[in-house]
């Protein structure tokens, strides 16, 4: 049975009708239109579908949109600012990567809240933050080198 759910989402309050169990990724991609969370395993082990959630790299595709109530959500079409990418995307441009780009949303959104909590991270830290999002292309040094970047261009 539909519910009203107020979700905070890039800034935004909405407040939408919804079955409160459907998954956030779903609310997302459908409701508010936001694509760069993705639909990838839908057993939160890939990482295609993460956002932040109150500062912390969250899965999306199963967790009920109503346990997001009173979070803050960000998404990949979030962390732009005024017109200027974010410090970790414009890396992942720099380093060029990305190969066939559908993990990206979840190592750029993974990265962002480890920028976050460790603004400097060794990179055995990266890579353990990057862990949970699989990328089936082996792009991952290219990912490590991008999150480098953007440490050295954040200030702590």
């Amino acid at each position: 049975m539909p519910q009203e759910i107020k979700l905070r989402v890039n800034g935004d309050t909405k407040t939408i009708s919804a079955d409160p169990e459907e998954p956030l990724l779903y609310i997302l991609r459908e409701e508010f239109e936001f694509k760069g969370a993705k639909y990838g395993c839908g057993l939160l082990q890939c990482g295609a579908c993460m956002v932040i959630a109150d500062q912390k790299a969250e899965p999306s595709c199963l967790r009920a949109c109503s346990s997001f109530e009173n979070t803050e959500i960000t998404t990949l079409e979030g962390l732009a600012q005024n017109g200027k990418l974010h410090p970790v995307q414009q890396a992942f441009i720099d380093t060029q990567a990305a190969q066939c780009g559908y993990c990206l949303n979840g190592m750029i959104m993974t990265a962002v809240a480890l920028l976050k909590e460790n603004p400097k991270p060794t990179e055995v830290e990266i890579r353990t933050a990057l862990n949970p999002v699989i990328c089936r292309c082996g792009t991952h040094s290219r990912f490590i080198k991008a999150v480098k970047l953007a440490s050295e261009k954040t200030k702590s």
